[in-house]
Order: C-alpha cells, then structure tokens, then sequence
C-alpha cells in the first residue's frame, strides 16, 4: 500500500513544471502548444496579465494584448495545462488591482501603460 502511494506522489511531481512566478500586471510570454491535424507547433502569446483567479488545479489567468488594428486580444489559460510549454516574465509590473479590467476601455499605448516595479536587490 505504502509503495503504491510514494509511486503516485513520484507521478504527480513530475507531471508538475516549474512554472515562474507572476502575478497580475507583469508582461509575459506564453509558449503555448497548438496540435492542428497532425502537425504540432508552439504559439508564442505575449501580452499584460489582467487576472488569476481559482484555486488548486483550476486556477487560471487572462493574457491581453494588442494586436492588429489596434485590436485587443484576450486570452484565458489553464494554468496546469499540458499544453503550456514555458511561460517567460519579460517585465514586472506594479500595480494596486487584482483585476486590471480597466484597461479594456484604453486605446493604444494607454492600454499597455503599466509602472515597472522596483528591481529587488
């Protein structure tokens, strides 16, 4: 009985990627794995991180960006998902919302505008 619960505890932590952290307001890229067919081929999706939200292995946050035309795009991931292949931070942001859904009524650069947090020392 022991050895079968020490085998699904190995199972479950290697299933589990090391994940950066990031919290609402940081820009990160999202490596997202897209299946069409099959082909398998990775999207990259960078943008602000607007929302988290659930708990446990249902949580998840919202990516928006603007795309073409001035166009936003957003986007929820599972945050456990398979097909998340990396997540990278490429900025910090500082911000004093936990939903930053304010941002969908700004136009242009004024909908990317976010304070960069302090480097940590």
């Amino acid at each position: 009985m022991a050895d079968q619960m020490e085998k699904t505890q190995e199972n479950t932590t290697e299933a589990v990627k090391e994940l950066p952290r990031f919290n609402v307001g940081d820009t990160i890229v999202v490596n997202y794995r897209i299946v069409e067919g099959d082909n398998v081929r990775v999207q990259p999706f960078e943008g602000i991180v607007i929302s988290k939200r659930g708990s446990d292995n249902s949580k998840t946050f919202t990516v928006r960006k603007i795309g073409a035309d001035g166009i936003g795009v957003e986007r929820i991931f599972p945050l456990f998902s398979p097909n998340i292949e990396s997540i990278d931070v490429t900025k910090q942001g500082r911000v004093r919302r936990a939903k930053l859904y304010y941002l969908r009524g700004k136009k242009g650069r004024a909908a990317t505008r976010i304070k960069e947090a302090p480097a940590k020392a």
